[in-house]
């Protein structure tokens, strides 16, 4: 079989040649249009994840804040600022003399 010194393909019919073209032509595109739409539908799934993720930390973070704020003014309005503890002597200076 020879094939055509112009598009390299089999020199067949014509009639051949034109349905190799046409439907090659329709499985590229249909081929592009799949991929465009999977791109679209999988970047949506994770754009839409992305989403879920960052208000959940958001959330997570404000609960944080709030829980140290109110155990902050709790602690600071039950003893007036001061800071309570209790401590021994171990040796005292003055005993050596």
């Amino acid at each position: 079989m020879t094939s055509s010194p112009k598009w390299g393909m089999p020199a067949g019919s014509p009639i051949t040649n034109i349905f190799v073209i046409i439907f090659g032509t329709l499985a590229i595109g249909a081929s592009i249009v799949l991929g465009f739409f999977a791109l679209v539908i999988i970047g949506s799934i994770i754009l839409v994840l992305a989403a879920i993720v960052a208000l959940r930390l958001w959330w997570f973070n404000r609960k944080l804040r709030g829980r140290a704020r109110s155990s902050a003014s709790q602690a600071q309005n039950s003893n007036g600022g001061i800071i309570e503890g209790e401590y021994r002597v171990v040796a005292d200076e003055d005993d050596d003399e």
